[in-house]
């Protein structure tokens, strides 16, 4: 179910619940006009507008991401400030209803009791609050720690391809006799990027100059393989190193446009990789690569090369929420053009 409707959902049962205990007790304790019904309702409907703009501040200000002390402090001012106004709107809520008793309603023990109540009810509100906030990021991350493993697997499970491994030291032994030094170069890289692999580990995001080292190594192996088949070019613009991105994020999106565009193409092609920063600081990364995508492609099965592109979307679901986006769509007849935007961020996983 969506978070946003489940979030709705609680909330009118859970204020609903509470006119409809105030309401029966009410009722059998001295009985209850239609009148004082709607003052009930009413006041149920003003603890659901103040929780909502309460809620509305707390992710507005992040408020989640503070330290401990931090966030207690304004926490319990927060819900005393609430429980003031509440009080205030109880006793605007019964002078609009005609149920005010001056006498009564403002005896200062009367308000103290109110203010007190109307705490304790802020107060159980914001740890239910805190208790699914913390719960729903838990699930989160057990969710992205199972995708980051398939992830990993299948990384390591294509750079030890046969196919893969093949082709990189037939290039290398093309080159032992012909250009020594170039072959020593080559079997670096092949190093360099399995032990990246293997050092990923479980990590949720890794610098964007590691990443861009990687599908370096990468594009100069394939290179060697497609010689001058294969062009490659580079526009990354000095605000780019200042992010951080998921690990093998970008290696897949290039790995995808060689497989199933360069490889394709009996001239070979383009690779084009652009990175520069948005004007909400925000990283757009657009890989462009000469192809055709086939109109079908969301109905690929994964066999056949369409796992990588789905896990990718997903990580920056997990990771970002709405704040990601993904897109990858036809430029014309000749290139594809596959596009990420990551939000400068802390990520609330870890």
């Amino acid at each position: 179910m969506n978070r946003i409707r489940l979030y709705w959902i609680l909330q009118i049962l859970g204020w609903g619940s509470f006119a409809f205990v105030n309401i029966f007790f009410a009722s059998l304790s001295q009985g209850i006009t239609a009148v004082q019904l709607w003052a009930f309702v009413a006041l149920a409907a003003f603890y659901l507008i103040s929780t909502h703009a309460l809620r509305h501040v707390v992710k507005a200000y992040e408020w989640f991401k503070l330290g401990i002390f931090r966030l207690l402090i304004q926490t319990l001012l927060s819900l005393l400030a609430l429980a003031v106004v509440n009080v205030l709107a109880q006793i605007l809520i019964n002078l609009a209803f005609g149920t005010l008793n001056p006498a009564e309603d403002f005896r200062a023990l009367v308000i103290v009791v109110n203010l007190f109540v109307s705490f304790l009810y802020y107060s159980f509100w914001f740890l239910l609050y805190f208790l699914f906030h913390f719960l729903d990021n838990y699930n989160n991350s057990l969710k992205y720690e199972a995708k980051i493993n398939e992830i990993r697997l299948n990384h390591l499970k294509s750079q030890l391809n046969p196919h893969f491994i093949f082709n990189a030291l037939n290039s290398v032994r093309a080159l032992v006799d012909e250009d020594p030094e170039k072959a020593k170069t080559a079997i670096t890289r092949i190093s360099n990027m399995l032990r990246f692999s293997l050092m990923m580990d479980k990590k949720q995001v890794i610098d964007f100059a590691d990443e861009l080292a990687t599908v370096k190594d990468y594009l100069a192996l394939e290179s060697i393989r497609f010689e001058e088949r294969l062009e490659v070019i580079y526009q990354i613009e000095e605000e780019s190193y200042n992010y951080r991105i998921p690990p093998m994020m970008l290696q897949t999106i290039v790995e995808n446009a060689i497989k199933h565009g360069i490889s394709n193409l009996v001239k070979g092609g383009l690779i084009e990789i652009k990175c520069r920063e948005g004007l909400q600081e925000e990283l757009y990364i657009q890989v462009k690569n000469s192809g055709f995508l086939n109109t079908n492609y969301k109905n690929v099965k994964k066999s056949e090369g369409g796992h990588g592109l789905e896990n990718t979307k997903q990580r920056l679901k997990l990771l970002y929420g709405d704040k990601a986006s993904f897109r990858i769509f036809n430029s014309g007849s000749q290139f594809v053009i596959t596009e990420i935007k990551i939000p400068k961020q802390r990520i609330t996983l870890e």
